[in-house]
C-alpha cells in the first residue's frame, strides 16, 4: 500500500515552534471563563457600545441563567436553541445554558418561520432564548406544537445605554406572559448546578448548515472540538496579553462562536460587540475599542473600504485581520492593504470542522498560484492532515486539483441524528467537505471551489471562484459571483452578477471584456447582470443559489456573447 504523500505534512516546516508545540486545552469554555475569573475577575469581557461587563460579573450573571433553567426543568443533554445577535444577552445564554448542562443550537435571528420550526423540532429542543420582538412577532407561533417548554426573551438594548440608531433601531417590549426575561433572570442571583460541567467530549453545539444542498443537517461540534481550535488560536496568533478581539462575524456562526468568541474567553481577552454589521458603527468601535484583532468574510471588508468615512487610522490598532466565511479574492488583499494597512490573511473551514483547518499564519504570507490566480487559503495545524483526491479517492500529486478532505481534532463525530449522512461524509471520521482545491509542495492549501458549483460550458470545466478573481481585478467592481445558466447552444454558460464600487460607473460589456482578456474563451461570462448589492447570508457569504435561482432572460443582450 503506498504511503500518503499528505501525511508527511510538509506544511510543519513553515510553522513556528510555538505554533507546532503540543497543546493541553481547558476541557471546555466553561472551564476557560472560570480561569480568567481566577486570574483577572476586574477584566473587562465584553464590551457592547457604552457597556462593559467584567469577568466576574459574566460569571455571576450566566450562572444564575443556568440556576434558573435547572429549576425550570431544564436536564443535562437538553437542547437549548439560542436565537441572538452579537450582544452580552447571546453569551450570557450561552454559557448559562452550557452551565446548566446542555447543548446549544444556535440559530440565525435571520431565519424565517420555516427555518426556525425545523430546527426546533428537528434538533428536539427544549428551551428557546431569542429577542423578544421576534417572540411577537413570530417565534411564538413556530414554537407552539414544537418540543420547547422554556422560553426566555431578551432586548439586545439592555447592557447598553447609548442606543445607536444605526443598528438599535427599536423599542423595548412589555415582559411577555408566557415568557421569562432574560437580564432579570441573569440577576437573580442563582447558582448553576455544581454537578453539570461539560466534558470534552459532551455536544456543546448542534450547528444546522446553511442547506445549499438538501434540509439543513445539524454538525455536533464537541466541547473538545471547540477548545482544540480556541487553543491553537491562543497559541498561534501571538497576540499580546489581555487581547481585544472585535466580533465582526456572527456569533451564532461558527467563525465568530469559535475564532472571536473562544479564542477570546480562552486568551482572558475583550470581546467588542457591536449587535450586527454595519460598516458606520463598525468603524467607530475599532476608534473606540483599538482591538487587535478580527475575523470576517470578505464582504464585510470591502464594506468597510467602500465607507467614505474609513481611514487608514481606523485599522492602526490590529495585529492580525483574518478572513473567513466567503472566498477571498487576491485583488481584495492587495487593494486592502494599499488602502488601510492591514495584509488580510486567509482561512478555511467549514461547520463540520468547528472553523478554521487551514490559516495563514500571522509571520506570513498567503502565495497566489501563478497557473489559475488563486490565493492560498492557509496551512494546516500540526495535528490536522488534509488530503486532496479524485473521484475514486485516490491521491492526487501536488497541484493537481481533487476534493479536499480533513482528519482531526476539530473535526465533528457527525450529523445530529443522520447516520447515513453521517457515514457519507466522515468515512472512518475524515471529513469530506464537497469543496475541490489543491496543495502545493510546501503544504500550501488552495481552493478552487465547491464540486457543486462547477460550470460545465460545452464540456469545459469553469470554476466560478477563478473567474470571480479576475472580476474582483476591475476598479469598479465592490461584489462579483459567477454561476451557470441554462444555455441552448452550451448546455451552460457563465453568468457574472456584480455590484459597483461607490461612485464607479462600469457597464456589461466592459466588465466582460475585462474577462475575456484574462481568461481562455470558454470562461469569460457571457452574460453580466449589475445588481445594487448581492445577496448574503448574515455571515457574509455571497449566495449564489439565489442568483441561480433569478430570471436569467431580463431582456438585455448577452454581454459579449459571440458564441465561441
Amino acid at each position: 500500500m503506498t504511503a500518503s504523500r499528505y501525511a508527511a505534512k510538509p506544511w510543519l516546516d513553515l510553522l513556528t515552534e510555538a505554533q507546532r508545540a503540543p497543546i493541553a486545552p481547558a476541557d471546555s469554555l466553561v472551564h476557560a471563563l472560570r480561569a480568567a475569573v481566577t486570574a483577572a475577575p476586574d477584566r473587562t469581557f465584553l464590551a457592547y457600545f457604552d457597556g462593559r461587563l467584567t469577568y466576574r460579573e459574566t460569571d455571576e450573571l450566566s450562572d444564575s441563567v443556568a440556576g434558573h433553567l435547572a429549576e425550570r426543568g431544564l436536564e443535562r443533554g437538553d437542547r437549548v436553541a439560542i436565537m441572538l445577535q452579537n450582544s452580552p444577552l447571546f453569551v450570557l445564554a450561552l454559557l448559562g445554558a452550557w452551565k446548566a448542562g446542555a447543548t446549544v443550537v444556535p440559530v440565525n435571528p435571520m431565519y424565517k418561520s420555516g427555518e426556525v420550526g425545523h430546527v426546533l423540532h428537528d434538533a428536539g429542543v427544549t428551551a428557546l432564548i431569542c429577542a423578544d420582538r421576534a417572540w411577537e412577532e413570530y417565534l411564538r407561533d413556530t414554537a407552539a406544537g414544537s418540543p420547547v417548554r422554556i422560553v426566555l426573551t431578551g432586548c439586545e438594548l439592555d447592557f447598553q445605554s447609548r442606543g445607536d440608531s444605526r443598528v438599535l433601531s427599536f423599542e423595548r417590549l412589555p415582559e411577555a406572559p408566557d415568557a421569562d426575561d432574560l437580564t432579570t433572570v441573569a440577576r437573580r442571583g442563582r447558582r448553576a448546578p455544581g454537578d453539570r460541567d461539560p466534558a470534552p467530549g459532551d455536544i456543546a453545539l448542534i450547528s444546522y448548515t446553511s442547506g445549499t444542498s438538501g434540509t439543513p443537517k445539524g454538525a455536533t461540534n464537541t466541547h473538545g472540538n471547540i477548545m482544540y481550535n480556541a487553543e491553537r488560536q491562543r497559541t498561534g496568533l501571538g497576540l499580546p496579553e489581555a487581547p481585544v478581539y472585535f466580533a465582526l462575524a456572527p456569533l451564532f456562526h461558527i467563525t465568530g462562536m469559535v475564532c472571536q468568541l473562544g479564542a477570546c474567553l480562552n486568551s482572558a481577552g475583550t470581546l467588542v460587540l457591536a449587535y450586527r454589521f454595519e460598516a458606520g458603527v463598525v468603524l467607530d468601535a475599532f476608534a473606540e475599542h483599538r482591538p487587535h484583532y478580527t475575523v470576517g468574510p470578505s464582504t464585510a471588508f470591502m464594506a468597510l473600504a467602500a465607507h467614505p468615512s474609513a481611514t487608514r487610522g481606523h485599522f492602526s490598532s490590529f495585529q492580525v485581520i483574518n478572513s473567513g466565511g466567503a472566498p477571498l479574492p487576491p485583488a481584495l488583499v492587495e487593494k486592502f492593504r494599499e488602502g488601510f494597512g492591514p495584509y488580510i490573511r486567509n482561512g478555511y473551514g467549514l461547520t463540520e470542522c468547528t472553523a478554521p483547518c487551514a490559516s495563514v499564519p500571522p509571520h506570513l504570507e498567503a502565495p497566489v498560484d501563478e497557473a489559475s490566480g488563486t490565493l492560498a487559503v492557509g496551512l494546516p495545524g500540526p495535528d490536522t492532515v488534509v488530503r486532496i483526491v479524485d473521484e475514486q479517492g485516490a491521491e492526487v500529486p501536488f497541484g493537481e486539483p481533487g476534493e479536499i478532505l480533513v482528519r482531526g481534532p476539530q473535526v465533528v463525530p457527525g450529523y445530529w441524528q443522520r447516520p447515513d449522512a453521517t457515514a457519507e461524509t466522515f468515512p472512518d471520521g475524515e471529513l469530506r467537505t464537497g469543496d475541490i482545491g489543491f496543495m502545493d509542495e510546501q503544504g500550501w492549501l488552495y481552493v478552487v471551489d465547491r464540486k457543486k458549483d462547477m460550470i460545465n460550458a460545452s464540456g469545459f470545466k469553469v470554476w466560478p471562484r477563478e473567474v470571480e478573481d479576475v472580476l474582483y481585478t476591475h476598479p469598479a467592481v465592490r461584489e462579483a459571483a459567477v454561476v451557470g445558466v441554462p444555455d441552448g447552444y452550451r448546455g451552460e454558460t457563465v453568468k457574472a452578477y456584480i455590484s459597483l464600487r461607490p461612485g464607479a460607473q462600469a457597464d456589461p460589456d466592459e466588465l466582460a471584456a475585462h474577462c475575456k482578456e484574462r481568461l481562455a474563451a470558454y470562461k469569460y461570462p457571457r452574460q453580466v447582470e449589475i445588481l445594487p448589492d448581492l445577496p448574503k447570508t448574515a455571515s457574509g457569504k455571497i449566495l449564489r443559489r439565489e442568483l441561480r435561482s433569478r430570471t436569467h432572460d431580463n431582456g438585455r443582450r448577452p454581454a459579449g456573447d459571440s458564441r465561441q
